[in-house]
């Protein structure tokens, strides 16, 4: 089933701690302080990949962790980078956080976006060393990763999208002009989830054409199935109006699923429309449609079921969504891909930080709520009857 929404929990990786070690070797009793810094923790990414076709592969309310990074050692030794937790999604996902807001938009093939930054790594006591303290017994501890909910949309990105009412014959036509075999039958709502396809045309181009499920009036303001699946067509090149021409009212079923399209918004009243006359065979006169609209850039007379027009609707296609022009950078001129559009601001410095003392912890700076100070102590291994020094104050861990 296909399925363009999705809700996840992404949990980023905590920092290693820094480590607090002193040299000791044969004949160096009293060596200085050489604990490494700890490893950062593991950022969640998501890429867009142009294998994925929906969200349909996550579990519900599905928790994605990163890797935390590893602790520093003596020696100088510096802890490993947590590992990302990398998660592959369709092209065309838009992330957003729980508010709804507009995080990024995964709109090309590799865009990837860090949803949840991996908390920075302790420092080790050797990091404090300075003349006039040569032996500092304490070393900061790792920071937690981000941790929230996203929710994923789907918005796919199709060259043409079929469009019209509900058993107008759209997904037995794409099946004849695609590689697509969605679900067809003799009744309305056959097609309940968009569909996407394939064209080829003879020297080898493709495009993709998607069906989207049947409109009625009113489903730009929730009514049937329409209103759910009108934004797959936002980013659709060309929009194909695919109407029963075995009826009598052609024209006035195109000016229903128009108005649709204009209330809906988002530019889908200004996109350009071919108009698909389907199920000639039915009729003993080639259907007409007298209606003059600059949108308008095709009129096509076919049968889905015997193939007539097929051909010519096929190669009007490819005439009417030509090639996206690729525009190489000016010679000289540094290429930049930006892979993302990032929406949020990013998190500020975190104000504090948290030092492991021989006898517990020692917190600088403006100390966090007491819930998050507690969850850091307690991810750093706080043991109970350790001392936590915030500023002048001395508590003690229970």
């Amino acid at each position: 089933m296909f399925h363009d929404r999705a809700r996840l929990t992404v949990i980023a990786g905590k920092g290693g701690d820094g480590s607090m070690h002193f040299r000791r070797e044969k004949f160096v009793p009293k060596g200085g302080p050489d604990g490494g810094d700890g490893g950062p923790g593991g950022d969640v990414v998501l890429v867009a990949d142009p294998r994925r076709r929906d969200l349909s592969g996550f579990r519900p309310n599905q928790k994605l962790r990163a890797e935390r990074g590893g602790n520093g050692g003596g020696s100088l030794s510096a802890g490993a980078a947590g590992a990302d937790a990398v998660l592959a999604v369709p092209i065309g996902t838009q992330v957003l956080d729980p508010d709804g807001r507009l995080i990024a938009d995964l709109a090309q093939p590799g865009a990837r976006v860090v949803v949840a930054k991996g908390g920075t790594g302790g420092r080790g006591n050797k990091r404090f060393a300075s003349p006039t303290r040569q032996t500092p017994r304490f070393a900061e501890i790792g920071m937690p990763g981000e941790e929230g909910e996203i929710e994923l949309h789907l918005k796919l990105l199709a060259d043409a999208a079929l469009v019209g009412f509900p058993n107008a014959g759209k997904s037995s036509l794409l099946a004849r002009i695609s590689n697509a075999r969605p679900k067809v039958a003799d009744y309305p709502f056959t097609t309940l989830a968009p569909n996407l396809g394939t064209v080829e045309s003879a020297d080898g181009r493709q495009l993709t054409v998607a069906d989207v499920p049947g409109l009625i009036e009113g489903a730009s303001e929730g009514v049937g199935l329409g209103h759910e699946f009108l934004a797959h067509l936002e980013r659709t090149r060309l929009l194909l109006h695919v109407i029963d021409s075995s009826e009598d009212d052609v024209v006035e079923r195109w000016r229903t699923i128009d108005a649709e399209l204009e209330a809906y918004g988002a530019g889908l009243d200004t996109r350009p429309q071919a108009v698909v006359l389907n199920k000639i065979d039915l009729s003993p006169e080639l259907p007409s449609f007298e209606v003059d609209d600059e949108r308008i850039v095709g009129v096509f007379r076919v049968s889905a079921a015997t193939g007539a027009g097929i051909d010519d609707l096929k190669r009007g296609l490819f005439s009417l969504v030509p090639p996206e022009e690729v525009v190489p950078p000016a010679p000289g001129a540094e290429a930049e891909l930006v892979d993302y559009l990032v929406y949020r601001p990013q998190p500020a410095k975190r104000a504090f930080r948290i030092y492991r003392t021989e006898g517990g912890f020692r917190i600088t700076g403006a100390p966090p709520p007491a819930e998050e100070l507690e969850a850091i102590l307690k991810a750093a291994g706080a043991r109970e009857g350790d001392e936590v020094e915030v500023g002048d104050e001395i508590l003690e861990w229970q």
